[in-house]
């Protein structure tokens, strides 16, 4: 026999565990949206560079193999700034040693002892050195192919379509649970126990009527 008394407070459970999924799905989907804007490449429109360094001018700064974050801001003298010279297929990351964003800056090497011959202005600087993670070329690489990024928003999707689990009542499993007598429906059934003790009149033995006159 089926009975409720497990049931709701199971069904109440998965129920609040459902909301709590629909939350946790919702904060997911808050943080890859605040880290692609965070991170969002200016390639493709986005306000950060992300450049893995190679070569030895800035030793001592950064290594090859380092990952440079740069961010669009107002560069100053003394700040590393990435900045795509004219006429070089690639990006610098150097230091203001002097000049200015509209004349144009002049940068260095860290680990150099001569000036850069370009003279980048603001609109050659894509981003003002941040942060830099050391040794991490292969892990951004591997992070921001488009093969991750598919997989980026598969999981997405999948957190939202994933059909929740079904909600299906539980046998009792109380003390009543295998008495088959609680199961047998002429013993429920009143009018099956009225029928047990009724007598037909007929059967019933007659009264003493002696001293009545006729």
């Amino acid at each position: 026999m089926l009975t409720s008394h497990a049931a709701p407070t199971r069904t109440a459970l998965r129920g609040r565990a459902g909301r709590l999924r629909g939350v946790g799905s919702w904060i997911v989907f808050g943080l890859v949206v605040v880290l692609a804007v965070l991170l969002w490449p200016h390639q493709w429109g986005g306000r950060t560079s992300l450049t893995i360094v190679s070569g030895h001018s800035m030793d001592g700064t950064y290594s090859t193999g380092d990952l440079v974050v740069g961010r669009v801001g107002t560069a100053e003298v003394g700040d590393v700034v990435v900045f795509r010279p004219p006429g070089l297929d690639g990006y610098v990351v150097h230091r203001i040693v002097g000049g200015d964003a509209e004349s144009g800056w002049v940068t260095r090497g860290d680990d150099n002892t001569w000036d850069d011959p370009w003279r980048p202005t603001s609109d050659d600087v894509v981003g003002v050195a941040r942060w830099h993670v050391p040794h991490a070329w292969a892990v951004v690489r591997l992070a921001t192919s488009p093969l991750a990024i598919v997989a980026y928003a598969l999981v997405v999707v999948g957190i939202f379509l994933w059909p929740p689990r079904s909600v299906t009542a539980e046998p009792d499993t109380g003390p009543d649970a295998d008495d088959p007598g609680t199961d047998d429906p002429a013993i429920d059934d009143p009018a099956t126990d009225h029928a047990a003790t009724y007598e037909p009149a007929a059967d019933r033995p007659r009264a003493d009527l002696a001293g009545r006159p006729r």
